[in-house]
């Protein structure tokens, strides 16, 4: 018996040694447990984003028409709308409570009942219904987290969704998780969603489609109405569910609702692209003021000069051009341009920077020879140094050092007017006029109207008479020539060009606002001439194709290679300019300014003063008095048939015009340059008379 004692008291022993082993071992790894969770927790912690400062998601930069209308949507890969809470309906947001978090209003940042809800609705396989991450969790996995699914990612979620409900209201942290949640085809937040899927805003969706835009973010590519409608209905149908049994809406509207057919938009891409080559235009000026991430990050509202009823009609004429060719870049050749200014602001009313939407802006970028277009600038210097529209100019053989500037027929008419130069575009008495008043008053005026381009320095610059016929070292911009000419239809005072009317920042705060530049260049008096003397251009000389049956002023204007083609002209009310040409080498076939671009002129202007009265110009003091006295016409054009071939040998003559004082050696540098640049143009059909550049 003692012996049966005593091993019974030796296992009792070792059983208590061996619990307390066990009981060692177990707290030692609760302690090591316990400490690598806080180690982790606090790793966690130490690397969860700093809510210092306020969610700011990217947005989008809308771009409005001169009529508040948007005419582009700017975005980088997040196309965002922000809004605020009271311009969401409440059906949407009462959509996304019921289906997301239908306690939001109750927990605070995290919620139990949700979790465990979504653990046995994994269990059991079942599909969930409800969110089982809160809406709170959900914007700062958004806005602060990856998407990846990690233990530790999950830590932070919850830490930031409980230091979000501290630092903003519900209000605040729906608004923000409604611009924040991603809807497929490219669009964050709930504007971008509605334009994208209905082509409205989202203060103007109805139940049905609040639903439906509540449904999509579980699985936006899934639910995503443009990729799986069947799906997306169905998904439509549960919210709308939701709604019901949180009481949100009634049984009877829930079912309304789901037999109410829905229409999504067909232009999906959320904001047209407006007109390309001015929106580019306008991203340019603004990305060098604002930088990139501005534009595509910062929500910014700009509101624009452009006129969408001028557009359309300016596209519509730019359908004149001919098709030629196409070039090695897969470009139909020519190319052209048009540019519509109000003359009186400076707004940039319309613009087309080519066919098609290639990259190239040519009313912007090109820098072509402007041929004749350049002599009004001659014709106004000499109107401001004495010179009258009567005053009697040579036209007979010219020669100045190894130049020998000839008329476009090679025929010479003796005594002519200023305004019969003006109106047949004679070359010789032009090179005559700015011989007499000095070519650097030309080139002086061009600059104060507004053009940019000139070379004044280095051995080939514009100091030399084969400019007056446009000869330049590089050339005019189409936008720069309609804002000269501006000037004319402006009583002499220059305004120079508008784009962009008001910037606002997406908190309401004006950036900047357009302040009118201008200054008075020529003399009232001396612009209604020049203008008088272009009416006749329309009326009865070179660029009669641009008649628009009310008063209107203009100047064509070729090169002597054709490969440059301008008409540019202005009504009291509007100033614009065409340009055609080849992108790079190649002739216009003998296209004149006087034709295709005059036509193009022409189509633009008949629509464009549409619905406008009849107002005419200013009268010309030293005009009117013989303006209807009969013009002797040059003398009858005997070449007029002559081949292209023979029209370019006769102006390549022009090849060395030196200003008064200027050394030979210059002289013969700007030769080759000039010969390229001036030329004549064959009388318009059945007009029988000679015509110098035009």
């Amino acid at each position: 018996m003692q012996k049966s004692e005593k091993k019974t008291t030796k296992k009792s022993k070792n059983g208590s040694i061996l619990g307390k082993a066990i009981l060692a071992i177990g707290l030692i790894l609760f302690v090591m447990i316990i400490g690598v969770g806080c180690g982790f927790l606090t790793a966690s912690l130490n690397t969860r984003p700093n809510l210092a400062e306020d969610i700011v998601p990217p947005a989008s930069s809308q771009i409005y028409d001169i009529h508040g209308n948007e005419i582009a949507n700017i975005h980088a890969a997040e196309n965002r709308r922000p809004v605020g809470i009271n311009e969401i309906p409440k059906d949407l947001q009462n959509a996304f409570i019921a289906v997301e978090d239908n306690r939001f209003y109750e927990h605070i940042g995290i919620d139990p009942r949700g979790i465990m809800r979504a653990v046995l609705a994994n269990i059991q396989g079942r599909e969930l219904t409800e969110g089982g991450s809160t809406i709170t969790q959900q914007l700062a996995k958004n806005a602060y987290l990856t998407q990846d699914r990690t233990f530790k990612r999950k830590v932070q979620e919850v830490f930031l969704a409980l230091q979000l409900e501290r630092q903003y209201t519900k209000q605040e942290i729906l608004e923000l998780y409604m611009n924040q949640i991603y809807f497929g085809q490219g669009a964050y937040g709930v504007q971008a969603a509605a334009r994208t899927y209905f082509g409205k805003d989202v203060k103007d969706l109805t139940l049905n489609e609040c639903a439906m835009l509540a449904g999509i973010p579980k699985s936006p590519n899934y639910y995503s109405p443009l990729n799986n409608m069947e799906a997306a209905t169905e998904r439509k149908a549960v919210v709308l569910d939701q709604m019901a049994k949180y009481g949100y809406i009634s049984e009877s509207e829930a079912n309304a609702a789901k037999k109410e057919a829905l229409t999504i938009a067909k232009n999906n891409s959320d904001g047209a692209n407006g007109p390309s080559y001015f929106v580019d235009y306008v991203l340019q000026q603004l990305a060098e003021k604002y930088g990139d991430d501005a534009i595509y990050k910062d929500g910014l509202q700009i509101y624009t000069t452009i006129d969408m009823n001028l557009q359309a009609a300016a596209e519509n004429a730019m359908q004149n051009l001919p098709a030629y060719f196409t070039d090695e870049n897969g470009i139909v050749q020519p190319q052209g341009a048009l540019v519509a200014i109000d003359p009186h602001t400076g707004y940039i009313k319309a613009m087309v920077g080519g066919r098609g939407t290639d990259q190239f802006n040519r009313a912007t970028q090109a820098v072509r020879q402007p041929g004749s277009a350049f002599k009004p600038f001659v014709f106004v210097a000499a109107l401001e140094n004495n010179y009258t529209a009567d005053s009697i100019i040579d036209d007979k053989p010219l020669k100045i050092g190894g130049w020998e500037p000839q008329n476009y027929s090679r025929n010479f008419s003796g005594k002519v007017r200023l305004r019969d130069v003006v109106r047949w575009s004679l070359n010789v008495p032009t090179v005559r006029i700015a011989q007499d008043i000095g070519i650097d008053k030309a080139i002086y005026y061009a600059q104060q109207m507004g053009i940019s381009t000139f070379v004044l320095d280095g051995a080939t610059n514009d100091r030399n008479l084969a400019i007056a016929l446009g000869g330049m070292t590089r050339g005019v911009t189409p936008l720069e020539l309609t804002s000269a000419y501006g000037t004319f239809a402006n009583r002499g005072i220059h305004v120079e060009p508008v784009a962009i009317i008001r910037v606002v920042s997406r908190t309401g705060k004006v950036l900047e606002e357009a302040q009118r530049k201008e200054k008075s260049v020529i003399s009232a008096a001396n612009a209604a001439t020049m203008t008088a003397m272009m009416e006749d251009v329309i009326q009865r000389g070179t660029g009669t194709r641009a008649n628009i049956g009310r008063p209107a002023a203009g100047k064509t204007g070729t090169t002597s290679d054709y490969h440059d083609a301008w008409f540019v002209g202005y009504t009291p009310d509007l100033v614009a300019c065409v340009w055609v040409g080849n992108d790079s080498v190649g002739d216009l076939h003998g296209m004149a300014g006087g034709t295709t671009p005059a036509v193009i002129w022409q189509a633009f202007m008949l629509k464009a003063h549409v619905g406008l009265p009849v107002r005419h110009f200013e009268e010309a003091p030293s005009f009117a008095a013989s303006s209807d006295v009969p013009i002797e016409a040059p003398e009858k054009d005997k070449d007029a048939k002559k081949s292209t071939d023979e029209k370019g040998k006769e102006t390549g003559k022009s090849a060395n015009a030196p200003n008064a004082g200027k050394s030979e050696a210059n002289a013969n540098a700007s030769a080759s340059r000039t010969a390229a640049s001036v030329s004549g143009e064959a009388p318009e059909p059945g007009m029988g008379v000679e015509k110098g550049q035009n």
